[in-house]
């Protein structure tokens, strides 16, 4: 099992922060998805430009506080958690996710994986809210 936890603070509202976030919505500001489907107002799926579906499956939801979902695909199956904060104007988030890999193979790179996934997230982060 691998866990890899990124931190990031913007310069805005939480609630904003919160919107884009949880949002499934509005996907267009994500570099690696094409589209989210919605099955039931705790389960979503996401697809990657390249078509590959991971299913997620809403836990836990304390509006800006805290979201987190299980998830799983051909590859992985794990647990993701996100914290926000607000203080001083500006907006906290922690995001950790602890992955175990369905494929020996896979799990020499799981670690390096998630955090090339969250760093890319947070780039787009950062630059959608900064529009």
């Amino acid at each position: 099992m691998a866990t890899s936890t990124i931190q990031a603070t913007f310069p805005c509202d939480i609630q904003k922060v919160w919107n884009m976030v949880t949002s499934l919505e509005n996907i267009s500001w994500r570099s690696d998805l094409c589209k989210i489907q919605v099955l039931t107002p705790t389960k979503f799926v996401e697809y990657t430009k390249e078509g590959y579906s991971t299913t997620f499956t809403i836990t836990r939801t304390e509006p800006c506080q805290c979201w987190e979902f299980d998830m799983e695909n051909n590859s992985i199956k794990g647990h993701w958690a996100g914290v926000f904060s607000y203080q001083n104007g500006k907006t906290t988030i922690i995001f950790t996710e602890t992955v175990d890999a369905k494929k020996v193979l896979l799990k020499p790179f799981l670690k390096i994986y998630l955090k090339k996934q969250q760093l890319a997230y947070i780039s787009d982060l950062k630059k959608a809210l900064q529009n």
